[in-house]
């Protein structure tokens, strides 16, 4: 596995969505996915929402099959969930959750929205666009400053509480490229390992 498949998710679940992502996380991995995000919700009764990737952002239908059969078993025998459920595996879609460091790198340049744990220039949420990312932090040039505001800010990933891709046409532009860049690397090595 490569060190960005390894690498851990700064935002992760509690309580119950903890629990089953404590479960699948290692299954995921082994098939060569990166568990997302784990999420229960009342949708359509009661739906249990798994988003995951490839290493390379990419996550086609037959990845998703092949994600639920593999989580499925795993959730009958552990049954962490004590009522009839709905499983939903999907890819994070363009306006995904961040949720990893190298997320904010990947999408130098996009708008992002976030909310932070603790006060950071006197307020938690932000929106703006991504123009730095290392180790530490990320650092966002505000869309719309309020008056007296710096319009850039440094979030330090330690005080990060969620963060999401705000979808606008750079964005799709963008996805879509990387996507098919990614499915052209995929067939090549497909083509050399034939």
């Amino acid at each position: 596995m490569t060190e960005q498949q390894n690498e851990p998710r700064l935002i992760v679940e509690t309580g119950l969505d903890r629990r089953v992502a404590d479960i699948i996380e290692p299954t995921i991995e082994q098939l060569g996915y990166r568990l997302v995000r784990v999420r229960l919700s009342a949708q359509h009764g009661l739906t249990l929402q798994i988003m995951c990737e490839r290493g390379d952002g990419t996550m086609t239908v037959e990845d998703c099959e092949a994600v639920s059969m593999a989580v499925s078993p795993l959730l009958d025998v552990e049954d962490p969930i004590d009522k009839a459920y709905h499983l939903e595996v999907s890819s994070p879609g363009i306006d995904r959750p961040m949720v990893r460091k190298s997320d904010f790198s990947r999408w130098l340049g996009h708008l992002v929205k976030c909310e932070t744990s603790i006060l950071i220039d006197s307020r938690k949420r932000f929106r703006g666009k991504i123009v730095a990312a290392d180790a530490e932090g990320f650092t966002i040039e505000r869309d719309q400053p309020a008056y007296g505001e710096e319009p850039s800010v440094t979030i330090p990933f330690s005080a990060l509480a969620e963060a999401k891709l705000i979808l606008t046409d750079d964005l799709i532009r963008d996805a879509l490229r990387a996507d098919k860049l990614a499915k052209a690397e995929a067939a090549n090595q497909n083509d050399a390992d034939e």
